[in-house]
């Protein structure tokens, strides 16, 4: 097993039923990630430091899951050269609006790619694609991936069509 590429980052274990599925994609492109539970209010001198060891550590790309205020994403970045992307979590009765406002909402020069709420998985997708930049076998990859959603959608086309006619 080699080091991971890619620090997974939320600020409770009640995310990690969202935040798996950014493991599980990622897993399935065989890249290594790591799970961390840092607060930015709770432990923000945790996560700072996390961030702030992140590169020499060998992560390159960090993915940062929270809900409500949603600060995460927005304090790992502004102390790390490192893309950021950020998952909303739907965590209060606002239906993570406020943490999907909270991440986008980012001062300039502090970005963070933010996916849609509880979007995961789609961020675990732009870890990857992001990797690719510098990985032509995980650039192979990620196009045999879209290429199979395509056929995929072609089949349900298919079905669909055939429903139709009968």
């Amino acid at each position: 097993m080699g080091n991971p590429k890619v620090g997974i980052v939320m600020g409770s274990d009640s995310d990690l039923k969202i935040m798996q599925d950014a493991v599980k994609v990622l897993r399935d492109f065989g890249v290594e990630s790591e799970l961390v539970v840092a607060s930015a209010h709770r432990t923000p001198y945790k996560a700072l430091q996390y961030a702030e060891t992140a590169e020499e550590r060998g992560i390159e790309v960090i993915i940062a899951g929270a809900g409500a205020a949603a600060h995460l994403g927005g304090v790992l970045a502004a102390v790390t050269p490192l893309p950021v992307i950020g998952v909303p979590i739907n965590a209060t009765a606002l239906n993570g609006l406020d943490a999907l406002y909270a991440m986008v909402q980012m001062p300039s020069g502090i970005p963070v790619a933010t996916v849609a709420i509880n979007g995961a998985k789609n961020a675990g997708i732009l870890a990857a694609q992001i990797l690719s930049v510098k990985d032509p076998e995980l650039r192979k990859q990620l196009k045999a991936y879209k290429e199979k959603m395509a056929q995929e959608v072609e089949v349900k086309n298919q079905r669909v069509q055939e429903a139709v006619i009968e």
